[in-house]
């Protein structure tokens, strides 16, 4: 493991939270590579490249109107060599009623290119119930 990376990665991740945020797409899609794969929780089973996700994003945001909870706990992050992964808890929904808001998954895999690193693959979810499929936003950690 590489302290040195994990905490450019740990500073990487903080900036991208503080980005999604201030719901500022230019600094959202910023660390994503041009390849990026993400499976997000919402709308599409898979967005393939920056500009797919990147138009993703900016619905996302327009969805978003009034104070906003995104928050992240249980952060890990592992890196070796070029090639990175973190995952954590992120707590979000309405700042203006937090009794709405939930926990989902991420996992997030990087890779360094030109001293950069990149996200290659993003990955939000959240548990459901198989009888009722009905996605399980209450559950706490």
């Amino acid at each position: 493991m590489n302290s040195a990376a994990e905490t450019e990665l740990r500073q990487l991740i903080e900036q991208w939270m503080q980005a999604v945020r201030e719901r500022d797409v230019d600094r959202i899609v910023a660390p994503y590579a041009d390849d990026i794969l993400a499976f997000d929780a919402i709308q599409a089973l898979q967005f393939k490249g920056k500009a797919a996700y990147r138009a993703h994003w900016e619905m996302c945001m327009g969805m978003c109107t009034g104070p906003m909870v995104f928050e992240l706990a249980e952060l890990k992050v592992y890196a070796d060599g070029d090639l990175a992964l973190a995952h954590w808890l992120n707590r979000c929904g309405p700042g203006d009623d937090e009794s709405q808001c939930g926990f989902m998954r991420a996992t997030v895999g990087y890779r360094r290119s030109g001293g950069q690193w990149q996200v290659i693959h993003e990955h939000w979810s959240a548990p459901f119930d198989m009888e009722t499929q009905k996605a399980l936003f209450d559950l706490k950690p």
